[in-house]
């Protein structure tokens, strides 16, 4: 079974293609994935000590108005994976050049005033989820009442009038308000936007052609409608969305927040992932230095019971999206429309599974099953069970 990739030059990885019959059994799993409904479509990329060893996509990119057969480069809608692959990463980049301290409060780095209780809540927390801000809130709904280039002020000022769910460090609570302040202390920090920040500091550095923050119009010149897997037939926008953040508060602020609104392909995904890998493991210090890598997959334990790094999740100890071969050193995310990345940093195994699950309905949830058994297959096909 042969890959056959095409990629940039720069990028260089050797493809390593698994000839055992674990490997037919995973194209023929998520095949099987797709003929079942848990998904029109998916694609399938695994890496084995820096080597591409399975890259397959199966299914459809899109049922309505009509089918398009999945492809490898297909631009997925990558939801929450913006959290680590972008926000984190940006947050990763400012702690390793010294322009940013994780435990200094908010009071001491965002210059807008009547911050109250929310002032002493540190960048730590809020990567973390243990900040006391609640999971989520529809912010959208009042948001689009307003002219565009002043929402972001008004998330802004909405967010700090919430009252904290429980004082600060004491429990975790996955929060998508946590990640939007995020994006926040990234522009006072940097100075500049996160899309700007992100693509000068590593998504141009990197080469990557198809990864991109907002949709359309912000894609990226040649990269199409029909590049991008569509997701949900909005009820509220009375449509369905291709090229369209599928999360509503990121629409509502222009495409994006530090929460949601990053589009990319299973390889530049990929790319992400085997430069932090190589950072983390030491053989590469282009980006950052090793220990500011391995600081961001650490597990935060001061709360009993969490399974968040920073930025990134780690496997917990029952009903892991990850299966249950992944080690206890590896870390991940989940994307509301179907998306996630496992990475194990003992076994040295990454998978990206990029699925449009949501497409048309978000009521498909049949996924959750689905993500353990085909990451166990992954570790099988490598013999790490």
């Amino acid at each position: 079974m042969g890959v056959g990739l095409d990629r940039p030059a720069q990028w260089g990885w050797k493809v390593r293609v698994l000839e055992n019959p674990e490997s037919v059994r995973l194209k023929k799993l998520i095949s099987e994935g797709a003929g079942a409904g848990i998904y029109p479509g998916a694609v399938l990329l695994a890496a084995w000590k820096g080597k591409i060893v399975f890259f397959e996509a199966a299914g459809y990119q899109s049922t309505r108005p009509r089918k398009l057969p999945m492809k490898r480069d297909t631009i997925f809608d990558l939801a929450s994976l913006t959290k680590p692959l972008a926000t984190a990463l940006a947050m990763m980049s400012l702690v390793d050049r010294r322009q940013l301290d994780l435990d200094r409060p908010l009071g001491g780095i965002l210059s807008f005033g009547g911050l109250g209780e929310k002032g002493s809540i540190t960048p730590r927390q809020l990567l973390s989820h243990c900040s006391g801000l609640p999971a989520w809130r529809p912010f959208y709904l009042h948001l689009v009442h307003f002219l565009p280039d002043v929402r972001k002020r008004l998330l802004r000022e909405q967010i700090l009038g919430l009252p904290l769910e429980y004082p600060p460090g004491t429990r975790a609570v996955y929060s998508d308000p946590g990640f939007m302040l995020l994006e926040w202390v990234v522009e006072e920090a940097a100075g500049e936007a996160l899309p700007t920040f992100l693509e000068r500091h590593f998504y141009g550095p990197l080469g990557l052609r198809r990864t991109f923050l907002g949709g359309f119009p912000q894609a990226p010149e040649g990269v199409g409608l029909e590049d991008i897997a569509p997701t949900e037939e909005c009820p509220w926008r009375r449509k369905i969305l291709r090229g369209e953040v599928h999360d509503e508060n990121a629409y509502a602020l222009g495409g994006y927040s530090g929460h949601a609104g990053l589009f990319g392909t299973a390889e530049e995904v990929y790319v992400l992932l085997d430069m932090l890998r190589g950072h983390y493991l030491g053989v590469r210090k282009d980006f950052f230095e090793p220990e500011t890598v391995r600081l961001f997959f650490e597990r935060q334990e001061t709360v009993k019971g969490n399974t968040w790094a920073l930025g990134w999740d780690t496997p917990s100890t029952e009903h892991s999206s990850a299966g249950g071969l992944f080690s206890k050193k590896s870390v991940g995310h989940l994307g509301f429309t179907g998306t996630s990345v496992w990475m194990d940093l003992e076994k040295d195994v990454i998978v990206v599974f990029l699925t449009n699950r949501i497409h048309p309905s978000r009521k498909n949830e049949k996924i959750r099953e689905f993500r353990p058994v085909i990451h166990n297959a992954v570790m099988e096909a490598l013999g790490q069970n």
